[in-house]
């Protein structure tokens, strides 16, 4: 029952760390397209972007729970055989992993799993804002983008664009004409085609 406490307690903090986690991956992508994303961003993009990165792509989904189970099958490892010097020289010189209980050892592998995940998170969306930000930046500047989308106005003018990415407000984009990203309120779009 306790166990079951401390996961209630964790779930609300392990989604308000993703959500940090969003906004500094998006953060970082635009900073480097040299545009202040938080401006154009709603409370509502905020909560949903980690979720949103997540799903976006199943291989990105798959890799971090391959990663939450790796973290945890090694801490299964290192509790079994928590006796053999070289698990004591990997958590601690003195060999403080083996003077504690096994509900206590649990417990520090346990703080180790989450901080192990957290930091993994971490690095994997810093990843992702600064690859997709800096791979992006450098299409644009060298105009080596593919303009496969069209964008129709409310006007009823259509251009050829390459998408950078939507949020619940506003579209950014390149078109072939211009090498500065502009940025469209949702409400003058009447629609964007996609290739197929």
């Amino acid at each position: 029952m306790r166990s079951v406490e401390k996961l209630q307690n964790l779930i609300p903090l392990g989604y308000l760390f993703l959500v940090v986690m969003g906004i500094l991956k998006e953060s970082v992508f635009f900073y480097q397209l040299k545009i202040n994303i938080l401006k154009y961003s709603t409370i509502m993009d905020i909560l949903i972007s980690p979720i949103a990165d997540l799903t976006a792509n199943p291989i990105i989904l798959i890799c971090l729970v391959l990663f939450g189970i790796i973290i945890a099958l090694l801490l299964i490892f290192f509790y079994k055989y928590r006796n053999k010097n070289w698990v004591k020289k990997i958590f601690d010189a003195n060999g403080d992993i083996i003077a504690l209980s096994n509900e206590e050892a649990k417990n520090k592998l346990g703080k180790i799993f989450i901080l192990a995940l957290s930091f993994g998170v971490l690095i994997f969306f810093l990843g992702l804002g600064v690859g997709g930000g800096h791979k992006i930046a450098k299409k644009i500047q060298t105009n080596k983008l593919e303009y496969k989308q069209k964008i129709t106005f409310n006007t009823g003018e259509t251009e050829n664009i390459y998408l950078i990415d939507a949020n619940s407000a506003y579209y950014f984009y390149v078109t072939q004409k211009s090498k500065s990203i502009k940025i469209a309120p949702i409400g003058a779009i009447k629609n964007i085609e996609l290739p197929n």
